[in-house]
């Protein structure tokens, strides 16, 4: 339904869960994907793997989120070898901080949550904006989490983060919307990604508790009963990055089976 032919779309993270999922989708959709991540073994075969339904010819850097100026280096000399190529869309994507209680997290690990979520996000809009301007559209689309809205137990460095990163959203939205520039926020519930599964697996080594009790209390807390797929919340990336969105700005778009009790 949905066409992205001669677009170009970064994906962070995209080698695994809910990147993978929307890397695969903007492909089918016709766009060319950079894939973003830190193995680059993973990356070459994710990039061996990518639908090519207009024959395009999709690309891959190798870059650590935990290492901003890494990141920061590494799409630079992508786009001195790609002079003539504008991204379209950048999804800013990347595993969540570890669990825990924010009264009992180091400085450190506010830190460099900051730094590989918030900076990294920054980093890559101020290298890709001017290209998105000349263009006349750009799609920027954070993958963050239902805890701006209604924050996560046990998760109290990814819940201060992930607010920081949807203000941040809101504010460009406002700053970039008369270049034809969109940025909005996905917020995934709980997904069945790697991410879930370590969750699940500490909270059932700390509570005593099997892994199949942990698993079902929390889809018990979703009115669907169940957890989304990486591929239910690509398919809200997808959209947000077509022609179609192009009135949708500025907001958080929960994709959680209904488990927000907030609208």
């Amino acid at each position: 339904m949905f066409s992205l032919q001669n677009k170009v779309a970064l994906v962070g993270g995209s080698t695994q869960g809910i990147g993978w999922a929307a890397a695969q989708l903007l492909a089918k959709a016709g766009s060319k994907v950079v894939l973003l991540a830190r193995n680059e073994e993973k990356l070459k075969q994710c990039l061996a793997e990518l639908p090519r339904p207009y024959a395009q010819t999709h690309a891959y850097i190798v870059a650590d989120f935990a290492q901003p100026q890494q990141v920061k280096a590494a799409l630079s000399q992508y786009q001195q070898e790609n002079p003539e190529e504008s991204i379209h869309i950048l999804v800013n994507n990347t595993g969540g901080p570890p669990a825990g209680k924010a009264i009992e997290a180091s400085l450190d690990a506010f830190r460099e949550a900051f730094e590989a979520h918030l900076i990294v996000n920054q980093i890559l809009t101020q290298q890709l904006v001017e290209g998105m301007k000349k263009e006349k559209f750009g799609r920027i689309i954070n993958v963050i989490s239902t805890s701006v809205k209604q924050p996560l137990d046990n998760l109290g460095v990814s819940n201060t983060i992930r607010a920081a990163v949807a203000s941040w959203a809101k504010t460009l939205s406002k700053e970039l919307a008369t270049f034809g520039i969109t940025v909005n926020n996905v917020l995934p519930g709980a997904t069945a990604t790697q991410r879930l599964d370590t969750l699940i697996t500490n909270k059932s080594k700390k509570q005593q508790v099997p892994y199949e009790v942990i698993e079902a209390e929390m889809k018990a807390e979703v009115p669907a009963q169940r957890f989304a797929t990486p591929e239910e919340i690509g398919a809200a990336i997808l959209f947000l990055a077509t022609e179609e969105a192009a009135y949708i700005n500025g907001i958080n778009l929960p994709v959680d089976g209904g488990r927000l009790s907030t609208l």
